[in-house]
This record gives structure tokens, C-alpha cells and sequence, in this order.
């Protein structure tokens, strides 16, 4: 196992971190984790050198109001010696914090379903504009400093999932060890994306990367023209592996997350593991990997470049998401995946557009959005 820092004031960590969002279940329940095999799956990868286990509150959950069983289980199977082998991350629910005492609660019990006196790695979740501004007016900065003073926490971070313009003023807010960030080769431009990694890292926090796979899309059903790039690598690696590599190959990532779910991807990614040092891919592989990412975007569907002229649309329909779904549904061959993460999200669905067409006499790339909608309730929505 190779190791690097948590950025400038941060402990040292496994390049690869175990991800308990994932784990296998019985009855294909979410809720319901096949303990045996899940802890079979953590003991082995924290023998193989494995130091970060990543958990939260809602994790294998039946929605994200309530507690999950990832943090039950993680508190469990560190049990006999193995939570002094690791670093221990887990997440504030920042959606559901109402009031200042809420935070005290919910580390706390938190602490309780770990079974710990503390959380190493301890982070606001999935920080948005709405989020952050919420947790700021209840002085979340204030219960940051109260955990790391008293040992309930030893290192503070944050997740992120907004658009870019975001990150910059939460990094600067806090002084912060780490962040967590979406990012693969696909989603260089995505949320903080590239430009917010370089930010975190230039300003000495440590970059957690999560969804390198992009959900397992980047690592299953691979579509034959893309299998037909990595087929003429002169290396010989899964479609995982090549995602994982160049994820670590950049120097400013300090770990990324992994969310295994069977004993062979915990094998495989502790293999590639071994190859992961900063900069070790040639030239030729660097070029390999975009012309793999070119591959997938020639199946786009709805040529979207984000320029946003479409909004506010007047029926409130979110049209780049609802074209980036569209996008993603046919770039990973998953209309269902995609289809259940739409699904998830609070946002003026395809079906509101009442078809008054001004979008479509707004947007630059002459793209026929009326129709791009309907496609997305015949996807998504029926």
C-alpha cells in the first residue's frame, strides 16, 4: 500500500480508502447489510494496508432522514483491535441540523453507533449554498472548534456537491484539513471539479476524491467503443483500474474513497493500489484515458454546454440537469442507475415544461429542448 499526507496539517493515509456506502446486502435490501461478508471484505483490506474507513449517518438507510446501518456495522466490525488501525471518517447530516444542540446530538450519537470516544475524520455532508448558509447562522463553525477542543473529533472537513463558484468561499471560511470532492475523468469539469481541487490543494488542505468510478459506471457495461480504447492499451487493465490510476496519478489528491461491494473489487483495487504513485502514468496512457473520455462523450445525446441561457426556465424546470441525466444515461448505458438518481433529486423534473418554447428560442445550440423533455419523462419519469 502506497501512502500520502492529508494535506499540510493533516495525518498520513492510505492511497485507497474503503467507502461504506456500498457494502453487499441480503434480499437486494439496501438497509440490510450481509455483515459477515461486509467484514470479511473491511478485515481484509485493512491487513492489506488499507487506513481510512469512510461512513455516514444515513448510509444504508432507508432514506436519507434516517440513521442507516453503515455506521452500526463500521462500529462493529472495528471491534478486536482494528479501530486503532485506522483513520475513522463519518459526516454531520447537514439537512437535517435545525438548531446549534442538533450537532452535539448527532456527533454524539454517532460516537455511540461507532462505538468510539472519537471521529478522526469528521466532515459537514454534502455542503451546498442552501446547506452551508444554514449550518453558518447556526454557528457550525463554533461546534467545529467546541468537537476538536474537547477530542470528540480530530480532524474537520466537508463534502461538497454544488457548482463551482460555491467551493471557493467555504474553503476560505474554515481552517479546514481536508475536503471531499467528486472527481474522475469524466467529471473534470463537474462541481469543484479540477479547478476546485487545485484550490483546496494550493491553500494545504487534503483532497478526498469520492465517485471515481463514477458510481461503478466508469468500471461496468462498458460500451464497446470505449472498451475498444483500453483494448489497445499496451498495459493490460480493467476499465477500473484505469480509472483509478488516473485519480492517483494526479499529485494534489491525498486518497480516494472506494465503495466496494464484493471480495474481488476489495482484491482488484488493492492491486492497482500498488501502482499508484503521483505522476506514473506515461504520456501515451495520459493520452489513452482522454481519448477513452472522448469515446464516451460521442454518445452524447444532447450537446449542452451548461451555457445556462435556458434558465430561469418559467415552469421551473432544471434543463442542463435534466439534459446532463439524458447524457449520462446513454454515456454509461444505465437508464436505470440514472433513472434512480433523478429520481432522487429536488429539482423541476422534465414534466413541468408546459412547452411555451422559449428555450428553445434561447439556446445557443439550437437544441430541441421541447423533445429532449420528452425523452426525459419517457426515461425517467413513466
Amino acid at each position: 500500500m502506497l501512502y500520502r499526507t492529508l494535506g499540510r496539517s493533516g495525518p498520513e493515509v492510505s492511497i485507497l480508502g474503503f467507502g461504506c456506502m456500498r457494502l453487499p446486502v441480503l434480499d437486494g435490501r439496501h438497509d440490510r447489510i450481509d455483515v459477515p461478508a461486509a467484514t470479511a471484505m473491511l478485515h481484509e483490506a485493512i491487513e492489506s494496508g488499507v487506513t481510512y474507513v469512510d461512513t455516514a449517518y444515513p448510509y444504508h438507510g432507508a432514506s436519507h432522514t434516517d440513521p442507516g446501518m453503515s455506521e452500526v456495522f463500521v462500529g462493529e466490525a472495528l471491534q478486536d483491535g482494528y479501530r486503532d488501525r485506522v483513520l475513522l471518517a463519518t459526516k454531520l447530516p447537514s439537512w437535517l441540523v435545525e438548531t446549534r444542540s442538533d450537532m452535539d446530538r448527532f456527533l454524539n450519537s454517532q460516537l455511540e453507533r461507532l462505538q468510539t470516544d472519537h471521529i478522526d475524520c469528521y466532515l459537514l455532508h454534502g455542503l451546498n449554498a442552501g446547506t452551508w448558509k444554514s449550518l453558518q447562522h447556526l454557528k457550525v463553525l463554533e461546534f467545529l472548534d467546541t468537537a476538536l477542543a474537547d477530542g470528540r473529533i480530530r480532524y474537520a472537513g466537508f463534502s461538497f456537491h454544488d457548482e463551482s463558484p460555491v467551493f471557493a468561499p467555504i474553503v476560505d471560511a474554515y481552517p479546514w484539513t481536508f475536503c471531499q470532492i467528486q472527481y474522475n475523468f469524466m467529471d473534470r469539469g463537474y462541481q469543484a471539479g479540477e479547478a476546485g481541487l487545485r484550490y483546496a490543494a494550493e491553500r494545504g488542505l487534503g483532497v478526498i476524491v469520492m465517485e471515481p468510478l463514477r458510481g461503478g459506471r466508469l468500471a461496468q457495461r462498458i460500451p464497446p467503443v470505449v472498451q475498444a480504447v483500453w483494448d489497445r492499451a499496451a498495459a493490460r487493465r480493467s476499465p477500473a483500474a484505469w480509472a483509478l490510476r488516473f485519480v492517483w496519478d494526479d499529485p494534489d489528491v491525498s486518497l480516494l474513497l472506494s465503495g466496494m461491494s464484493a471480495p474481488d473489487q476489495v482484491r482488484e483495487n488493492l492491486a492497482t493500489a500498488e501502482e499508484g504513485a503521483p505522476a506514473s502514468l506515461g504520456e501515451s496512457e495520459r493520452a489513452l484515458i482522454e481519448e477513452a473520455a472522448q469515446a464516451y462523450r460521442s454518445r452524447i445525446v444532447a450537446d449542452c454546454t451548461e451555457c445556462r441561457y435556458c434558465l430561469p426556465c418559467p415552469s421551473g424546470v432544471d434543463i442542463p440537469r435534466v439534459l446532463a441525466h439524458l447524457n449520462d444515461a446513454s454515456f454509461y448505458d444505465d437508464v436505470n442507475g440514472i433513472r434512480e438518481v433523478y429520481q432522487m433529486r429536488a429539482f423541476g423534473k422534465a414534466s413541468d415544461c408546459s412547452e411555451c418554447g422559449e428555450c428553445e428560442e434561447l439556446c445557443p445550440q439550437a437544441l430541441p429542448i421541447q423533445d429532449l423533455m420528452k425523452e426525459g419523462v419517457r426515461l425517467f419519469e413513466e
